[in-house]
C-alpha cells in the first residue's frame, strides 16, 4: 500500500488544482466545437485523458528534475527527491498512464489520434526546457494548451481558425500563471541553475504579466464575437478581469505565499471562462 501511496503522490493526484487548470481550456474547446453540445464520449475522453496526462506529466516533471529537486524547498520531499520512488519506478509509471490516455484517444477519430502524438511529445519534452530556454512556461502552455486543438479536431473532424486564437490565449495564460508558481521557487532556481520567466522578467514581471493578461482577455473576446456569443459569455469574461487584476494585487509586494495564492486563483479564471460558455450556450 506504500507503494500505491507514493505513485498517488508522485502523480500529484493529492493536489487536483493541476487537473483543473488543464481541464479548463479543454472544457472550453469542446463547448464552442460542439456548440455548447459537446459529443457524450468525446467529453468523457478528455475528462479522463487530462487526469492521466496530467499525472503523466507530473511523473516526468519529478525524473527530469531528480537532480534539482532535493535542493529546493518546495520540492525536496517529492517522492523521487526524497527517495521513495526510484527514477526507474517514475519512468514505468509515466509509460502506464501515457499509454493508458493513448487508449481513451484510440475511442476518436483518426485525426484526433495523430494529434495526441504531438501532444505526447510535447508534455515529455517540456520539463527539460528549463535547461535550454528561458521560456519554459510559454512551452508548458504550448503543452497544456494542445488540448483546445485535439478538442476541436475530436469534435468536429477539423480545426477552425477560432481554434488557433483560443490556443494562443492558453499559450499566454500558461505562461502567466506558470510565472507566478515560478516566482516562489525563484531564488533556489537562481541558485541551482533553472531557467523561467520569473527569472528572465526580472523585476518587470508584474508589468509583463498585466499586458499579457489584457492580450489572453481581448483574444477571449475576439472568440466570443467569431462565434457570435451572448452577454452571458462576456459576463464571465468580465469576472475573468476581475480575477486577473486580484491576482495582480496578490503578487503586488513578489511575497512567495501570495505569488502562490495567484497561482491557485487561476484556477477560478478558468472557471468563469467555462460557466460563462455553458450559461450562453445552454440559456439560448
Amino acid at each position: 500500500m506504500n507503494r500505491i501511496k507514493q505513485y498517488w503522490l508522485l502523480g500529484r493526484f493529492d493536489k487536483p488544482i493541476g487537473i483543473f487548470i488543464l481541464l479548463w481550456p479543454a472544457l472550453w474547446a469542446l463547448w464552442v466545437a460542439g456548440n455548447g453540445k459537446p459529443d457524450i464520449l468525446v467529453l468523457l475522453v478528455f475528462c479522463l485523458g487530462v487526469v492521466l496526462m496530467r499525472a503523466a506529466g507530473c511523473v516526468i516533471n519529478d525524473y527530469a528534475d531528480r537532480e534539482f529537486d532535493p535542493h529546493v524547498e518546495r520540492t525536496k520531499q517529492r517522492p523521487i527527491a526524497a527517495g521513495k520512488v526510484t527514477p526507474k519506478e517514475a519512468l514505468i509509471v509515466f509509460i502506464v498512464l501515457s499509454l493508458s490516455a493513448f487508449g481513451l484517444v484510440l475511442l476518436l477519430n483518426i485525426y484526433t489520434i495523430l494529434l495526441s502524438f504531438v501532444g505526447a511529445f510535447l508534455a515529455a519534452s517540456y520539463p527539460f526546457m528549463k535547461r535550454y530556454t528561458q521560456l519554459p512556461q510559454a512551452y508548458l502552455g504550448i503543452a497544456f494548451g494542445w488540448a483546445v486543438p485535439m478538442a476541436f479536431a475530436a469534435q468536429t473532424d477539423r480545426i477552425p481558425p477560432v481554434a488557433w486564437l483560443m490556443y494562443l490565449a492558453v499559450i499566454l495564460w500558461a505562461l502567466v500563471y506558470d510565472t507566478m508558481y515560478a516566482m516562489v521557487d525563484k531564488d533556489d532556481d537562481i541558485k541551482i541553475g533553472v531557467k523561467s520567466t520569473a527569472i528572465l522578467f526580472g523585476d518587470y514581471d508584474r508589468h509583463i504579466m498585466a499586458v499579457l493578461q489584457i492580450i489572453i482577455l481581448c483574444l477571449l473576446v475576439i472568440v466570443g464575437r467569431m462565434q457570435q456569443l451572448g452577454w452571458f459569455y462576456y459576463g464571465g469574461v468580465i469576472i475573468a478581469g476581475g480575477l486577473f487584476c486580484y491576482q495582480q494585487m496578490l503578487i503586488f509586494h513578489r511575497v512567495k505565499a501570495r505569488c502562490f495564492q495567484a497561482f491557485l486563483n487561476n484556477n477560478w479564471f478558468g472557471l468563469a471562462v467555462y460557466a460563462g460558455l455553458v450559461l450562453d450556450y445552454g440559456l439560448r
